[in-house]
């Protein structure tokens, strides 16, 4: 019995055109000469006897999607990955996630992140600086005024874009710079210094604590656990908050895309609101990871959030941050284990002590200031992927080293036919057919 296909007939892109070629015939043989080479043959069947299968060209589309989708998510390869962590995760969220782990110490994908108000112009500017169109397309929901570059109200163009980025083929990974429950949108990314506006911008008042209004900084104690305490009302600011960002990631969801989703990054660091705390179970002190627990519930099973891939993010363990175990929720909760690295500082201890947590499921470069040297992937080969950071301006400086990154066969780019055609049976998962080449103008170095 053929398996059932997982596409969806309206995407089915070229079903129009197929109908008009209802006599095609589709023909293979039991050791499957005509089948993906990944499907084996039934093994009791005669090498000489065929299969004739009158179909019309929608079906022929159909069956290829089925078939494609047998071959790269129920076959040998597939059953060999951890699952993901929700149980529910749709087609496509499983589909990439098989994919990343396919990819595991054989190749890594290149990317770039954008600011929430520049659309794609450092994807752009990677590309001209490059000559290859990075897979993955980063982007963050905001939360500083209209007009700047994180802007909140940037977020349904962001969305938008986010949707023609897939079209061509992208993987999205999103984050997002939470404003802390303690305040309202917009807010300051950094504490202001001592001084005019100060009191304005932590909403201090007198005879109470002061109220944070901006990304880093910290929150009292007290403050942190109403956050983590049901019923508080800093906790159904921090639900409300949650929830409108839930709004548009449902979005992405109906739209059948799938996300690399990056909640409460950097968490073992001491400078965002979430991060750098430590759970004291005896005390009744909950940590960071109870946070990002507290954020997968409500996505996952509050608002039933099924395309997302959880990618738990640290910073390097230097101190006075945590170390990575410290702020582990649990395997149950980490689809992927990732680690931002600036200034090069790509300690073995630091990929080798994440490989340990992640325990067989897949490792990445979440953020990187300049990306891993190949001398440095050749000691640390299962890495998934890289991210540039965005740039303020768009532009992207040249740099041989990255270049050389770019161009080496491990790496994967949209501009790569070995990423088109190892892709292929993710886009069939999808429902989507294959992609073609995306080639970029010709490169223009920044030096």
């Amino acid at each position: 019995m053929l398996p059932m296909h997982s596409c969806r007939p309206e995407q089915c892109r070229d079903a129009p055109a197929a109908r008009r070629h209802a006599t095609e015939v589709l023909t293979f043989s039991s050791r499957g000469e005509r089948l993906p080479s990944c499907l084996p043959p039934a093994p009791n069947a005669s090498s000489k006897k065929t299969c004739a299968v009158k179909l019309n060209g929608a079906q022929c589309w159909l069956l290829a999607c089925s078939l494609l989708t047998a071959c790269h998510t129920a076959g040998p390869a597939a059953a060999k990955y951890p699952p993901p962590v929700n149980p529910n995760a749709t087609a496509e969220a499983r589909a990439l996630l098989n994919f990343i782990h396919g990819i595991s110490g054989n190749h890594i994908l290149t990317g770039q992140h954008n600011f929430p108000a520049t659309k794609d112009a450092s994807t752009q500017g990677a590309t001209r600086a490059y000559h290859k169109v990075p897979v993955i397309f980063g982007q963050d929901f905001g939360f500083d005024s209209p007009g700047r570059k994180d802007a909140y109200t940037a977020r349904p163009d962001m969305i938008a874009e986010v949707k023609r980025q897939f079209a061509k083929g992208s993987i999205i990974a999103l984050c997002w710079h939470a404003v802390p429950p303690t305040a309202d949108e917009p807010v300051t990314f950094q504490p202001p210094r001592r001084g005019r506006g100060a009191a304005a911008a932590t909403n201090a008042a007198p005879g109470k604590p002061p109220m944070l209004a901006s990304v880093q900084g910290r929150l009292t104690d007290e403050q942190w656990k109403d956050v983590t305490t049901p019923g508080t009302d800093l906790y159904k600011h921090w639900c409300a908050q949650v929830d409108v960002i839930a709004g548009f990631l449902k979005q992405l969801q109906d739209a059948h895309i799938p996300v690399l989703w990056r909640p409460y990054h950097e968490m073992n660091g001491q400078w965002f609101w979430w991060g750098g705390r430590r759970a004291d179970p005896e005390k009744g002190i909950k940590g960071t990871k109870d946070l990002y627990i507290q954020i997968y519930d409500r996505l996952v099973n509050y608002h039933k959030l099924n395309n997302l891939i959880w990618i738990w993010s640290v910073d390097r363990a230097n101190p006075p941050s945590l170390q990575f175990a410290e702020c582990f929720p649990a395997s149950q909760y980490v689809d992927i284990a990732a680690l931002d690295v600036y200034g090069s500082d790509f300690k073995q201890s630091f990929y080798e002590d994440l490989l340990t947590l992640a325990h067989g499921k897949p490792i990445t470069l979440a953020e990187v200031g300049p990306p891993p040297t190949l001398a440095v992937l050749a000691r640390q080969p299962k890495w998934c992927w890289w991210m540039t950071w965005a740039s303020d301006s768009g532009n992207i400086r040249h740099s041989d080293a990255v270049q050389a990154l770019f161009d080496d066969p491990r790496s994967y780019s949209l501009s790569d036919p070995e990423f088109i055609k190892a892709f292929a049976p993710t886009r069939a998962a999808y429902g989507l057919p294959p992609l073609s080449l995306v080639l970029p103008p010709p490169a223009q170095t920044n030096r």
